[in-house]
């Protein structure tokens, strides 16, 4: 059903797959929009290697939301900051594509463990984990993106 790489000897392997989705900060999130235009946006995520699942955080409406309710196949792309070899002045980058479906999770203490993984992600201290979550928890929808296929590859920017 997913087409094979073309140029295979770019591909990186699974493990290699997981690692940049584990450390990655954001990711780009492909959804079937208004009119079967794509809507791509910039999203924070946390990918679980337990259930190789991702999960993101929103607003409980709006264009995504609408998008999704309408068709769930998605794809979700997240690259590296990339490296330098020497002399070289092109950048080597590693980039994932994750194709799957996403839906709305509405398991309110499944979202919360959920939501504090995104949060100690991104937020600084233990406090302020807390902090948000006490503040502002309530009022998220959390996405759950159940992976179908996943591939990456080595770039080098020339």
């Amino acid at each position: 059903m997913f087409r094979k790489m073309r140029r295979s000897k770019q591909e990186l392997s699974e493990e290699i797959c997981k690692e940049v989705l584990k450390q990655g900060k954001r990711g780009v999130l492909a959804v079937l929009g208004d009119e079967e235009y794509p809507y791509a946006v910039p999203m924070n995520y946390y990918y679980c290697e337990d259930n190789n699942k991702i999960y993101f955080h929103g607003a409980r409406e709006g264009h995504k939301i609408d998008a999704i309710s309408k068709h769930d196949k998605v794809s979700f792309c997240v690259y590296d900051e990339g490296y330098l070899k020497d002399g070289d002045w092109a950048l080597y980058i590693k980039s994932i594509i994750v194709f799957g479906r996403l839906h709305l999770s509405s398991d309110k203490e499944h979202d919360l463990a959920a939501l504090k993984k995104l949060a100690e992600k991104y937020y600084p201290t233990p406090d302020s984990v807390e902090e948000i979550m006490n503040k502002e928890a309530h009022l998220a929808q959390v996405l759950e993106l159940d992976i179908e296929h996943m591939s990456g590859k080595l770039v080098h920017e020339c």
